[in-house]
Parts: structure tokens; sequence; C-alpha cells
């Protein structure tokens, strides 16, 4: 039987790196992702590199926040992975507005709802598909991705903040109603980390700096760092942990 992994939002950034290491360790990867034309070239260049580790990896790019669309492409999914299980479903999906709340311009009510759709509730969306086909079984792993703006405040950051504590309340509520599935839910808090959302967030040199000062641990969160934790609840070892908001941010979010 083949370990499948499902990650949302893994051509770069936390998912790309993710989608490596789990590679790296005989897991076959669906890949759904949302990238230009002109970016393939070297994102398909990033996927063969993972094949050379003799695993399969298809990549889909489509809107995964795409309620209509998800059906078509998840029965394609369904083919290509057969009777296996998935081991691993990590939510990485980054899009969103940043703008403020107050001011000009500002914060839409269609801003708010596309980036919580977005970076939250697609989560659901994707989790009924695998659910109801029954691709998560005994032992699988959801992870989510959450950041310190669920609770602290970066100028600019309101909707995606919103749409980090809703997607932290729903990994929550998920885990306890599939725990009598034994299936687990894990949010991952990484600290701020240098990707390519990470620039798009106004003030983005000053926050790297600030980011590299304050961390305990001499310099900021690498892509790397939160992927080796998310291989580490892929772990037998790691089995009784479910419902966990997990800091991978080497004691920033203590200062």
């Amino acid at each position: 039987m083949k370990k499948w992994a499902i990650i949302l939002g893994g051509s770069s950034g936390i998912g790309l790196a993710t989608a490596k290491k789990l590679g790296k360790h005989g897991y076959n990867l669906i890949i759904v992702h949302r990238d230009r034309r002109s970016d393939l070239d070297h994102i398909n260049a990033q996927f063969d590199t993972i094949r050379e580790s003799s695993v399969s990896l298809e990549a889909f790019n489509f809107d995964a926040t795409n309620e209509e669309k998800i059906p078509k492409h998840f029965n394609q999914i369904k083919e290509l992975i057969g009777q296996d299980p998935i081991a691993i479903f990590v939510h990485a999906i980054s899009r969103g507005n940043l703008k403020p709340l107050i001011g000009n311009p500002r914060l839409t009510m269609q801003d708010l709802r596309l980036t919580i759709d977005a970076m939250a509730l697609s989560l659901q969306l994707w989790v009924n598909q695998v659910i109801d086909a029954d691709l998560l079984t005994d032992g699988s792993t959801i992870v989510t991705l959450s950041s310190a703006g669920s609770e602290k405040i970066w100028p600019g950051y309101a909707a995606v903040g919103m749409a980090k504590s809703t997607l932290e309340t729903l990994s929550k509520y998920l885990a306890v109603e599939l725990a009598e599935k034994n299936i687990r839910v894990v949010c991952v808090k990484a600290g701020i980390t240098d990707t390519p959302s990470l620039k798009m967030i106004p003030g983005y040199d000053q926050l790297k700096t600030y980011a590299s000062t304050r961390n305990p641990s001499g310099r900021m969160t690498l892509p790397e760092d939160v992927a080796n934790a998310i291989y580490i609840l892929t772990l037998p070892e790691a089995k009784w942990i479910t419902g966990s908001i997990i800091h991978v941010d080497g004691g920033e979010h203590l200062i």
C-alpha cells in the first residue's frame, strides 16, 4: 500500500518545503496550487526534483478554494490514489487581502469573505470531500497552518488574522469530531517565515528584521523548520497529538 499526501498550496513556501520533506520519506504527493503560467517552468522544476526521490507527484493547477471546481478535480485525484488512503492532508493555502480596516483604501466585506473563505473555510470543503470518499481513515492526519497574526496585530493583516483565527477554531472542532475515526487534526503555528506570502505584507523588510532580532534562537523561522515539524506529526509516536495548536518558531512567541 502506498503512502499519499495531499498538499493544498504546495508550490511555494511552507507547502513546497513540506512536499520536499515528505517526498524524501517516501510519500507520494498530490499537490494543488494556483499559479500563473509564467511561473510554471520554475515550479515544475521544483516538482521534478521531488520526483527524483522515486515517488509519484501529481500537480493540479486550479483554484482550490472554488466550491464548484473542487469536485471535478477531486474525481481525478481519487482515480490517481485508488484504494490507498491519504496518510496526511496539509492545508497551506495562502491567499488574502492586505489592507487596513479603516481608511482609503480599506477592506471591503468582499475582501473579508474572500480571505476567510480561502484561508479557512476551504479546509472544510476539502475535508468533506476526502471524508465522504473514505480517503481519510484510521491514523490519517490533517495539518493546518496558522500564524502569530491570529493573536497579534500587524498593519494590513486584519483579514488574514481573522482567517487564521477561524482556521484555528475550525481545526479544534474537526479534531473533536474526527477523533472517533482516529483521524487527527493539528494546527501548526509557524513563526514569521520568509516566504513569497510574507513579501506581500506591507512593511515586509521591517517585519523580517524584527523577526530575526527578537527570536530567542537568533534567526527567522525557515519553511524547512515547519516542514520538519509537519513530518514529525506523521510518525506513529505522534498519534496522541490532536486538537493542538503547536508553535514552530524557535521560541518567538514567548518574546
